[in-house]
C-alpha cells in the first residue's frame, strides 16, 4: 500500500545542481581549484557540502584544515543563495506531480543532502513549500547519502505528523514508502532503508539509474497506478 512519497531536492524538485557546482567553484577559485561538470556529476554530486569538501581533501585537490571546512560551507551557501534568487526553477511537470499526489491524499517528505536554507528558499520562490510535510535536510543527519540514515529520519519524522494530520493510527512502514531520486547515492540509500524508488533521468542516463524500481524521463510519466504498483 502507497503511504507517502519522499523525494531528493537537487535535480528533482528544482535544476539547481549546476547552481550548486557554480557555487562550489566560486569558493575554490581562491585555491585555484574548478571542478568540471563530467567530474562533478561523476564524484561530488551525491555528497554534502561538508562531505564534498572532504572528499576534495582526500582527492589531494584541496589543501585545507577539516577545521576550515564550515567556513568553506558559510561561504558557498551565501553565494547559491545569491544564484538561486535569480536562476533557479522548478523542473518542468514538478507542480502537476505534486498536485495529483495531494489530490489523492498522499503525505509529501523531502530528503536531501542540501542545506535546509536552500532548499526553504527555492521551495519559497516556487510556492511549493505547503506541499511537504517535513523536510530533512544536511545537518539533520551525520552520514548523508548512500546512508540510509536521512531517509529513516525523515520516515520518522513523518509518522510524527501525519498520524495526528490525517487520522491515520498506524505508522508507515519503510516498504510503504516511494523514494523518488536522480543519482545512484540516493538510489542506494533508499533501498537501504526498505524503501522503494522511482528514478529520473534529470542527471544521468538510465544506465546510470538500474538499481531504481522504475525509472522515468519526468515526473509527469508517472501514475498514481505506477506509484501503487510499487508498493504491492
Amino acid at each position: 500500500m502507497l503511504r507517502t512519497v519522499i523525494f531528493d531536492f537537487d535535480g528533482v524538485i528544482t535544476d539547481s545542481e549546476i547552481l550548486h557546482l557554480r557555487a562550489f567553484n566560486k569558493v575554490l577559485a581562491r585555491f585555484n581549484i574548478e571542478i568540471d561538470r563530467k567530474d562533478y556529476y561523476t564524484k561530488y554530486l551525491g555528497y554534502t557540502d561538508a562531505d564534498c569538501y572532504k572528499q576534495l581533501i582526500a582527492d589531494g585537490l584541496l589543501e585545507v584544515e577539516p577545521r576550515q571546512i564550515p567556513e568553506l560551507i558559510e561561504r558557498k551557501n551565501h553565494v547559491f543563495e545569491e544564484l538561486a534568487a535569480t536562476e533557479g526553477k522548478t523542473i518542468d511537470g514538478v507542480h502537476e506531480f505534486l498536485n495529483m499526489l495531494t489530490q489523492n491524499n498522499v503525505p509529501m517528505a523531502i530528503c536531501s543532502g542540501a542545506l535546509l536554507t536552500e532548499i526553504e528558499l527555492l521551495l519559497e520562490d516556487a510556492n511549493l513549500r505547503h506541499f511537504f510535510a517535513t523536510i530533512v535536510s544536511a545537518e539533520h543527519v551525520k552520514k548523508g547519502k548512500p546512508h540510509p540514515e536521512g531517509f529513516l529520519l525523515t520516515l520518522k519524522k513523518l509518522n510524527n505528523v501525519i498520524p495526528a494530520k490525517a487520522g491515520i493510527q498506524n505508522s508507515i512502514a519503510a516498504a510503504q514508502c516511494v523514494v523518488i531520486e536522480d543519482s545512484l547515492w540516493g538510489l542506494q540509500a533508499a533501498k537501504a532503508a526498505g524503501m522503494h524508488s522511482v528514478a529520473v533521468t534529470n542527471s544521468y542516463d538510465a544506465e546510470h539509474l538500474h538499481l531504481a524500481d522504475k525509472i522515468v524521463a519526468k515526473l509527469s510519466d508517472l501514475s498514481m497506478e505506477d506509484l501503487r504498483k510499487l508498493c504491492v
